[in-house]
């Protein structure tokens, strides 16, 4: 692993948003220096086989990657005494790429499954998203079942579940991948232009091998940088097994 992905932690990738993120409105998840809406881990349970042939429980990851997220990921991992609970993945638009390519790099040290959905927590019905929040950041367990269908998976996501031992993307998902990256430096925000496109080059090459080590191909993310042109590229779910970004 060489120095610039080492430094990737701390000069953060980003994907560039389509629209304004909504104005998040619940407290940071890690304090003060935490950003609010960082991703959050917890315990769901649901009925039998309600994430998978005999899985009821499951881990919801949801919000954004941050550079911290990977301690909390460890952290809830580590609490399962020894359960591989698969983690069911809801990344929100801004995550960190390059933090979470470690997150998919963990998972798979762990041998641990991973989804896309949505996780549905029961007691969060007609709360507000603080009092949802609250409930949640405890770590659960908490009654839940997935939605299956209706998230948008971008690039922190696929880096993300690309390091699930086995990975489903349930139909009624979308893959939407973008060539444009933002290099920032969460210390030293102005980076030279010429040091970005420098960066861009490097870090696409760093996730291109990532990707090729987890078992996806290659092409998942040459289509992105050959076609996207600064657009959204979706990538059809009936490519997703060819790329194997899915398990069989």
């Amino acid at each position: 692993m060489n120095s610039y992905f080492r430094r990737g932690i701390a000069l953060g990738i980003a994907l560039l948003a389509a629209v304004a993120a909504q104005a998040q409105t619940r407290p940071p998840v890690g304090g003060v220096i935490s950003a609010p809406g960082a991703m959050i881990f917890y315990v769901a349970h649901g009925a039998p086989d309600a994430c998978g042939p005999g899985c009821s429980d499951w881990i919801a990851a949801e919000g954004v990657v941050q550079w911290d997220t990977y301690k909390r990921l460890l952290a809830i991992l580590d609490r399962q005494n020894g359960r591989k609970l698969p983690v069911v993945i809801n990344v929100k638009q801004g995550s960190d790429l390059t933090v979470a390519a470690s997150l998919g790099r963990i998972l798979r040290g762990r041998g641990i499954d991973a989804a896309v959905a949505a996780t549905e927590v029961e007691a969060c019905s007609g709360k507000s998203d603080e009092d949802c929040f609250a409930l949640k950041r405890p770590g659960g367990p908490l009654d839940a079942k997935e939605k299956l269908s209706g998230v948008a998976c971008e690039l922190a996501c696929v880096l993300m579940l690309a390091g699930g031992v086995h990975r489903i993307l349930p139909p009624g998902n979308r893959v939407i991948l973008t060539a444009r990256m933002q290099i920032y430096d969460r210390l030293a925000p102005n980076v030279s232009a010429e040091h970005r496109e420098s960066l861009t080059s490097i870090f696409t090459d760093q996730f291109r091998r990532y990707l090729g080590e987890m078992g996806i191909d290659h092409e998942l993310l040459d289509v992105t940088v050959d076609k996207a042109g600064g657009r959204y590229v979706e990538i059809p779910a009936s490519e997703w097994g060819r790329l194997h970004l899915v398990t069989q």
